[in-house]
């Protein structure tokens, strides 16, 4: 059987219908038997067989003409689920009734296709070698083709963060601001060993000396429980002094999860901002923290590559990777949570 190229779309007669739509979930109806595919579907069906040519072009001619905007791996996207078992549409106006912009495909759940109304994935595709805007993940997954034609699937999603951490802490602590940290002489053991705040100096069997960071002291100075010379004000500037204005995008995150039961602590060893707890009773019986957090910016674009490493670390160490998006106005407008995924 053979089609005809029309507007970007392949065009295919006869019995098309039942051959393809009804019994495969190629393609889209057109009314009476004809069909109209997608140029990946056609690539596809051209590689199996099933179509003889397109415009008299075989499969290797119609890829050379296919090239464009993304074809390559797309095709390959398309293919590999194909292969394991799942009917997939473009997710485009005309062929799905709530089309996005922000995703390639839309993925039927295994025994359903075009014809009913469930959707069980939405893909993004992407090479390895081209970045990805933010904006167009949560709730879609990214699917990244390597230079081997390899595929990675990552799932996104826009969660909410929050804990059931809740303690008392002390209103009449004083420090000192020491370079990059803010030292606490003899403050009560409950700051460190129940609120989890600091780092003891000298270790945990050591007394009398409590090392905050310049997030934690910032926070615990703007909720009125301790004083610093200088102020607020003066642990910010030492913190954009040695940060610049990442500080302040971490400062506003860190309080955040603060605000919302979460207990944050640095995420320096896993290359992260942040490792959190969501459940904190006390130092000595600290479970097992869930997420890492990185900060990034609103208008943030992934390189696959970097995206990868961090994850594969994340899953590695048995944790979340997530991201907290900040706004230039000082507001968090998303938290993306991104794990691998096996379709």
């Amino acid at each position: 059987m053979d089609g005809t190229l029309r507007d970007d779309e392949v065009h295919v007669g006869g019995d098309a219908r039942q051959r393809y739509y009804d019994s495969r979930g190629y393609g889209r109806p057109l009314g009476g038997n004809e069909v109209a595919f997608s140029r990946v579907e056609a690539a596809h069906l051209l590689l199996r067989g099933d179509l003889d040519s397109v415009d008299g072009n075989d499969f290797r001619a119609f890829l050379q003409e296919s090239t464009g905007n993304g074809f390559a791996s797309r095709f390959l996207v398309y293919a590999d689920l194909r292969e394991r078992g799942f009917y997939l549409s473009p997710d485009r106006e005309g062929w799905v009734s709530d089309a996005r912009t922000d995703s390639d495909f839309v993925v039927y759940p295994r025994g359903s296709g075009p014809w009913d109304d469930e959707v069980l994935y939405r893909i993004r595709v992407a090479s390895e070698r081209e970045t990805v805007p933010v904006s167009e993940l949560g709730d879609t997954v990214l699917a990244i083709v390597d230079e081997e034609s390899e595929i990675t699937y990552f799932e996104t999603d826009r969660v909410e963060v929050r804990g059931t951490t809740d303690h008392d802490v002390p209103t009449d602590l004083s420090g000192s601001l020491i370079a990059d940290r803010v030292l606490l002489w003899n403050p009560p053991d409950e700051l460190h060993g129940e609120s989890f705040y600091g780092q003891q100096m000298g270790g945990r069997d050591a007394t009398g000396i409590l090392q905050l960071s310049l997030v934690e002291a910032a926070h615990l100075v703007a909720e009125g429980n301790l004083s610093v010379d200088g102020g607020y004000e003066k642990i910010v500037e030492r913190g954009e002094e040695v940060e610049g204005e990442r500080f302040d995008r971490r400062l506003l995150v860190y309080r955040t999860l603060r605000e919302r039961g979460v207990v944050p602590k640095t995420g320096f060893k896993f290359g992260a901002d942040f490792r959190t707890y969501a459940d904190v009773e006390s130092v000595e019986n600290l479970g097992h923290s869930e997420f890492l957090i990185r900060v990034l910016r609103d208008g943030h674009e992934f390189s696959p590559r970097d995206l990868a490493l961090d994850v594969r670390l994340a899953h590695g160490v048995r944790k979340r990777m997530v991201f907290a998006l900040v706004t230039d106005n000082e507001r968090i407008d998303t938290w993306l949570s991104v794990t691998r995924l096996t379709p």
